[in-house]
């Protein structure tokens, strides 16, 4: 199973969307396995973003990102990085795709309530900076539950 990380940024915490946007994943049939609620520091945000450092949006972007709390998510699934990228839209919320969680909820391309890894060396990055192994775990489905008669679905 693949792992992707995913950042719902302070404007999609503040629309209070934290719900509607971990619903879209699970109704793709992906699991959340790990979370957590943080405020970046200007820090945490520098060392983070550090290949961005240098670039004309790395000073507002900051000064965004660390303006309100932000939810971190590790997601599982299959060619879940991918399927992910493809449901919250383009990074410019005015030209991402009808539907998609950008489309529906982002003002441009820095307001766009949400940031996903862009490939598997990156999500091993960003999972990694933000969380320990043992702050993710592994569960199976509610369904397997019924179907093998258990009263618990840790793995």
């Amino acid at each position: 199973m693949e792992k992707t990380l995913i950042i719902i940024k302070p404007d999609g915490v503040c629309k209070r969307l934290i719900g509607k946007i971990i619903d879209r994943f699970e109704s793709a049939n992906f699991r959340v396995v790990g979370m957590k609620m943080i405020k970046l520091t200007k820090e945490i945000y520098n060392d983070f973003y550090s290949i961005h450092k240098g670039k004309f949006f790395f000073e507002p972007y900051r000064e965004f990102m660390t303006s309100a709390p932000i939810v971190l998510c590790v997601l599982e699934g299959e060619n879940i990085i991918q399927e992910v990228r493809k449901i919250i839209g383009n990074t410019d919320s005015k030209k991402a795709e009808k539907g998609t969680l950008r489309n529906l909820f982002g003002l441009n391309d820095r307001r766009n309530i949400i940031h996903a890894s862009d490939s598997p060396d990156t999500a091993k990055f960003e999972i990694n900076y933000f969380f320990k192994e043992n702050d993710m775990l592994e569960y199976c489905s509610d369904d397997w539950m019924e179907k093998n008669n258990e009263n618990s679905c840790f793995k």
